[in-house]
């Protein structure tokens, strides 16, 4: 259910039904009652015909005849009836009804009853309208995601899919004749190395539509360096191309922030200006306003048609901004013209009408002047459809009051049209005294005008219901608008997740799949047949592991072990020539009652109850990254990889020595991935190198997000 344009439809039928009830109408809360019953789709909707709907029918249309013909209501009261039919499959009734209050009179009251029918219809069917589209934003949101997994699985498996069967299928042939083993062997490896390239290109690719990863990342490093960071994002995902060179000026900005070292605190802005995207990094205790850390990414973003600059600010604060145009964007369809010439179209019918109300009463001598003043007053109304135009309020403000030195009474009706607009364009602490005083300026010229206090009453209030009416009209259209644009975001929002979550996969899991096949397979060639078989079997493995890898990355259910992970990378590490002592006191999701103790010499605690399985998957991403990272950025011969419970929670910490320091480490895409991953766990990941040269990775994962029954 959309609330606000169901509140909004409301106040509107509640301001009709108040002005009848003020004339002296009991029966108008019962009329009331039945269009409430309506609005609220209790029973089923009218337009599938329920056959309560007849006799609730009935008996509003007694209680409207009643008041007209027994205690002398207005044939106005009639538009709930005439409203009511024209939203069932009986709507041609309405028009007899309109022709019966004609015929009973007076013109002005009829024509009230019409439009009061008009617009019944119309907000009771943009509120429909803003219910299906709140019901249908999670299904076509969903929609949009599986059209994109469906996407990303046809392009891994073109490539991918393709390579990792080449070297499934060229291992086999190695293990089964021997004697082609070496240049088999040459051919696996060849086709490893090119499926990790694919996989790093892709996952890079699909991690460039968004800033969003990155800005985590940064937020992550900062804040562990003990910076306050403020994050302002105001561009719309996903960037395109532009993501990654943006990513890139923000890894480097925020690197040499941290490695300076002396920076209390850092800004991260965005910003989408008439079609280009802004970067700002903003930070003090800098000591230099050099690019130097900037690398070439200088000539890449020109290269790309943007700049990039730093500088120091008066304050002595470091800015380095970036700018690049914006990715073309496809038009959205326009599936709501329905909805919005609706609302139009009886806006335009609405001030038509009332204003008709109005030329009634003004002597024939003056009707074309009035019908001129009337024109502009509608003219700024439709203007006001779009934007808040203060100098059309001014002029609309004018037109309200100063005719009435000309037309007299016949113009104060004419103050309802500046009410709704006023709603519009301010905050409600602002908009709703505007329009009371709008409301109290009736009330103070009626009599100076000499109209006698009930008429004055009456003025007062169709003010408050014409102003309403308007405002209504207005401001549903905007919630349709608005609807469509947060679905809209929604979907983008969702499909950018479904990319990342992607490259991260590619990144995380079978990123470092196929690195440990190349590193083997590189092994195994320089090994004799003898031995180089037993490293073939375990690429065999690596190769069948990566498969279900990538049907993870593609969007189907994967998930992984811990035990299997350490006794993975505890085999890669040996063959890189690395020391490995592997701990684990976590029993997860996939191990049996046993735990870990005794699976691939790796050492089991016990006693901390088990992992959950999306946990688990997370840790053993973690537990790939850092292996990789050892493997990648270290000198390392011993490595140290241990699981315990601390703080209420299981961490995970992988400890090597021979780091090369922290360059390029905490601020890498893997890291960024991890953080992100963690995050959706609630779960903390945190990265430094001490003065020993031992460098540590921790992951941390709290009982109720990575546990089943608790602790022990």
């Amino acid at each position: 259910m959309s609330g606000p344009a169901r509140a909004v439809t409301v106040v509107v039928l509640a301001a009709f039904a108040t002005v009848y009830l003020v004339g002296g109408s009991f029966l108008a809360p019962v009329v009331f009652g039945i269009q409430l019953l309506r609005l609220l789709h209790v029973p089923p909707l009218p337009r599938r015909w329920h056959p309560v709907w007849p006799w609730l029918l009935a008996v509003q249309g007694a209680a409207c005849y009643a008041a007209v013909y027994t205690t002398g209501t207005s044939v106005g009261i009639l538009g709930f009836l005439g409203g009511s039919l024209l939203l069932t499959p009986v709507w041609p009734l309405a028009v007899p009804v309109a022709v019966g209050a004609v015929l009973r009179g007076p013109v002005d009251s009829a024509v009230s009853m019409v439009l009061m029918s008009l617009v019944i219809y119309g907000l009771t069917r943009l509120t429909e309208r803003a219910d299906e589209l709140h019901a249908a934003r999670l299904s076509l949101t969903a929609a949009a995601v599986a059209e994109e997994r469906l996407r990303i699985a046809g392009e891994l498996s073109d490539g991918l899919g393709r390579g990792l069967a080449e070297i499934t299928t060229g291992v086999r042939a190695a293990l089964a004749k021997p004697e082609r083993a070496e240049r088999l062997l040459a051919d696996v490896t060849r086709s490893a190395r090119d499926c990790l390239a694919d996989a790093r290109r892709s996952a890079a690719s699909y991690r460039s539509m968004s800033l969003a990863p990155e800005v985590t990342a940064a937020r992550a490093m900062l804040t562990a360096a003990e910076v306050p960071v403020e994050v302002r994002t105001g561009h719309t995902e996903p960037l395109g191309p532009a993501g990654a060179l943006l990513a890139g000026v923000l890894r480097a900005a925020v690197t040499d922030t941290v490695r300076q070292g002396a920076a209390t605190g850092c800004l991260i802005e965005t910003a989408a200006e008439r079609g280009r995207i802004r970067l700002r990094v903003v930070s003090d205790g800098a000591r230099t306003a050099d690019d130097e850390s900037l690398g070439d990414l200088p000539d890449r973003i020109a290269d790309a048609g943007g700049t990039l600059t730093t500088g120091l600010t008066r304050e002595g604060r470091q800015v380095v901004e970036a700018t690049l145009p914006d990715v073309p964007r496809p038009r959205e369809p326009a599936d709501d013209r329905h909805a919005r010439a609706l609302s139009l179209t009886l806006l335009i019918t609405v001030l038509v009408g009332f204003s008709l109300k109005a030329l009634l009463m003004v002597p024939g001598s003056r009707v074309l002047p009035a019908a001129a003043c009337l024109a502009v007053v509608i003219a700024l109304q439709v203007r006001s459809v779009r934007g808040r135009h203060m100098v059309a309020l001014a002029v609309m403000a004018l037109f309200t009051y100063l005719p009435i030195l000309a037309f007299g009474r016949a113009w104060l009706g004419v103050a309802g049209f500046l009410a709704g607009p006023l709603l519009l364009a301010f905050r409600r602490a602002v908009a709703w005294p505007l329009v009371g005083g709008v409301t109290a300026s009736v009330a103070l010229i009626g009599p100076r005008l000499g109209m006698p206090l009930a008429m004055t009453v009456n003025y007062t209030v169709s003010t408050v219901v014409t102003g309403l009416v308007v405002y209504g009209l207005l401001r549903l259209d905007q919630i349709v608008n608005e609807l469509k644009e947060a679905q809209r975001r929604l979907a983008r929002s969702a499909v950018v997740e479904e990319r990342l979550r992607a490259a991260r996969d590619l990144h995380d899991l079978l990123g470092h799949s196929l690195a440990g096949m190349l590193l083997t397979c590189e092994l195994a060639r320089r090994l004799p047949p003898e031995q180089a078989r037993t490293q073939l079997t375990s690429v065999l493995a690596m190769a069948e592991r990566g498969e279900a890898d990538l049907r993870a990355a593609s969007g189907g259910a994967g998930s992984m072990s811990l035990t299997a992970e350490a006794a993975s990378v505890r085999s890669v590490l040996t063959a890189a020539g690395v020391s490995a002592e592997v701990s684990l006191a976590v029993r997860g999701a996939h191990d049996g009652l046993g735990g870990l103790g005794g699976v691939g010499g790796i050492d089991g605690l016990g006693g901390l109850g088990g992992l959950g399985a999306e946990a688990e998957t997370a840790l053993s991403a973690v537990l790939r990254e850092a292996v990789t990272n050892v493997l990648r950025h270290s000198d390392a011969r011993s490595c140290t990889i241990s699981t315990a419970s601390e703080d209420g929670g299981v961490r995970l910490v992988v400890r090597n020595d021979g780091a090369r320091g922290t360059g390029g480490r905490p601020g890498s895409s893997g890291i960024g991935n991890l953080t992100t991953r963690l995050a959706a766990l609630d779960g903390t990941l945190t990265v430094g190198a001490g003065g020993d040269g031992w460098f540590e990775l921790a992951a941390w994962v709290p009982y109720e997000a990575g546990l089943v029954g608790g602790t022990s």
